[in-house]
């Protein structure tokens, strides 16, 4: 007689439960302060010179009143997304949905520069509480993974149009009411928010996380707001002692931020995150996404505008056309990472991104527009796919009760991927349009004329426009290809930029899910025995 053990094996794990009805209606009202936060970062592009001849705000506080939302909505998001993880993220949001809604009635109504600055701060305010709140509650509302990468490829999808469609909105209020109303469009999405928020949204808060950090919050703020400044201006402006200090001491504040989290008894944010490579290679790869579209769209902006000869609103109706075409790039991502690794659907779209980018690089003051859209359609399309599948596999990354945090990690991250965009692209453009127009102005022209065309495409439009029609032509068309030149060297750069962030993709995400890999369960013991 022998004794045979054998071990039952372990349950199967239950599926995680889908979605329903009410909770793709949920998304869609998340979907408003996603559109209406991303939106305002370019709806006062056109609203300039309107509110600047009914305050006449000096040339410092117009510059505050465009770069304060940002740089307030920067430095406050780790702080929120923090903060919502304790108290509760539909409580946050929706305390930020009424700020929001005041701070644009605030805006709309100002009667004064320091008024608007001080609005704009506060709807940076709300901003920073709506972001993280709506990309974590879809973690609490979707729990299967792949239900959950449709959301978020929805909701990456809302952003990015936000900002396209920021300036077409801004034009079309313009033609037809007064520079307030271009705020006033928040305030009804914000009351429909309060009013559905409660009934469609569930409540989560992390019971675990103990007191709130507040030295952790300042030196999140103390980090965020100098670095995007110090990268702003001098993408503006050039290197100079205050940009440069600005960096400095945001660098310095960045590493106490570090510091304090590895220490504190409560920390606002989890390091551990990071070890996850779900999560930091993809707070890398939606930074160098968001780095190329940014740096590339004020190129593109300019060049419809200043080379081509387009109006503020048919620039803006034209620019639109790329954010329409790849609307449903998203789902092709979501699908494409269903079949075949992430990280090479990923790598895919940088490639994607870099080809057009390549394309890009050949077009001429005078190429046919439809070549301009397409080549702008390939490098979004890729950038889009990019965007949507990182945001899934950060947020599948992270616990449940961090997903505030992590989101405002990921927020900040695509914040400061535009301001190095902007600095780093816009600066190898400037300098090749200089470098160009240094010989090719026609002699005779006064210092300060010559000195002001040579700064920027729209000085010399500027000066141009003050010399007889010859020698206005002359220097028109000599700026014209200089900038086309300076944009061809850009896009040359970001095509490089997309190329190494498809070899790091396929390197350090490969095999990685967007949900953190389950522990083994220990082995059961023996629990029958079978006699032969």
């Amino acid at each position: 007689m022998s004794f045979t053990s054998y071990t039952s094996p372990a349950p199967a794990p239950a599926p995680e439960p889908r979605a329903g009805r009410r909770e793709w209606i949920a998304l869609a009202v998340l979907l408003l302060p996603c559109l209406l936060v991303s939106m305002d970062v370019s709806v006062l592009y056109f609203a300039v010179p309107f509110l600047t001849a009914q305050l006449e705000p000096s040339s410092v506080q117009q510059l505050w009143i465009l770069d304060v939302y940002g740089f307030v909505l920067a430095g406050l998001l780790i702080t929120m997304g923090a903060l919502g993880d304790r108290i509760g993220r539909r409580r946050l949001l929706l305390f930020g949905a009424l700020l929001f809604a005041l701070a644009s009635g605030l805006a709309a109504y100002a009667g004064s520069a320091e008024m608007l600055i001080a609005a704009r701060a506060l709807l940076g305010i709300g901003g920073a509480t709506l972001m993280p709140s709506t990309l974590a509650l879809i973690r609490n509302l979707f729990h299967d993974a792949k239900q959950r990468g449709k959301a978020i490829a929805i909701w990456s999808a809302a952003t990015m149009g936000g900002i396209a469609v920021g300036p077409v909105l801004s034009g079309l209020l313009l033609e037809h009411f007064w520079w307030g109303s271009v705020f006033l469009i928040n305030t009804p999405a914000m009351v429909l928010l309060l009013v559905c928020g409660p009934l469609l949204l569930p409540e989560f808060r992390n019971p675990a996380t103990g007191r709130f950090d507040l030295p952790g919050s300042l030196l999140s703020l103390l980090a965020m707001l100098p670095i995007v400044y110090g990268i702003k201006e001098m993408a503006r402006n050039g290197v100079s002692v205050l940009p440069v200090l600005a960096l400095a001491v945001g660098l310095l504040a960045a590493a106490g931020f570090v510091v304090r989290q590895r220490t504190a008894r409560h920390p606002m944010l989890d390091l551990e995150l990071f070890r996850h490579r779900g999560f930091s290679v993809s707070v890398l790869m939606n930074l160098l996404a968001m780095f190329a579209i940014v740096g590339c769209a004020v190129f593109f902006t300019q060049y419809l505008q200043t080379v081509r000869g387009m109006s503020p609103l048919e620039a803006a109706l034209w620019n639109l056309l790329p954010t329409l075409a790849v609307g449903g790039m998203t789902a092709v991502a979501t699908a494409l990472a269903q079949r075949m690794d992430r990280a090479h659907v990923i790598a895919l779209g940088f490639v994607l991104a870099a080809g057009g980018f390549i394309w890009l690089s050949w077009v001429e003051p005078g190429s046919a527009l439809w070549y301009v859209l397409v080549a702008s359609s390939v490098y979004a399309s890729g950038l889009v796919m990019v965007a949507s599948l990182g945001n899934e596999l950060a947020l599948g990354a992270a616990p449940p009760e961090r997903a505030g945090s992590a989101s405002a990690v990921l927020e900040s991250g695509t914040e400061l991927g535009g301001a190095l965009g902007m600095a780093i692209l816009g600066s190898v453009g400037s300098a090749v349009y200089r470098g160009h127009m240094g010989d090719a102005l026609p002699a005779g022209l006064p210092q300060g004329a010559a000195d002001a065309a040579r700064e920027t495409l729209a000085g010399a439009a500027a000066v141009a426009a003050h010399l007889p029609a010859q020698a206005g032509r002359a220097v028109l068309t000599a700026a014209r290809t200089a900038f086309t030149d300076g944009l061809q060297t850009a896009v040359l750069s970001a095509a490089g930029v997309m190329l190494c962030a498809a070899v790091l993709a396929v390197a350090l995400l490969r095999g990685v899910r967007p949900t953190p890999a389950p522990v083994d369960p220990a082995p059961a013991p023996a629990s029958t025995e079978a006699v032969s």
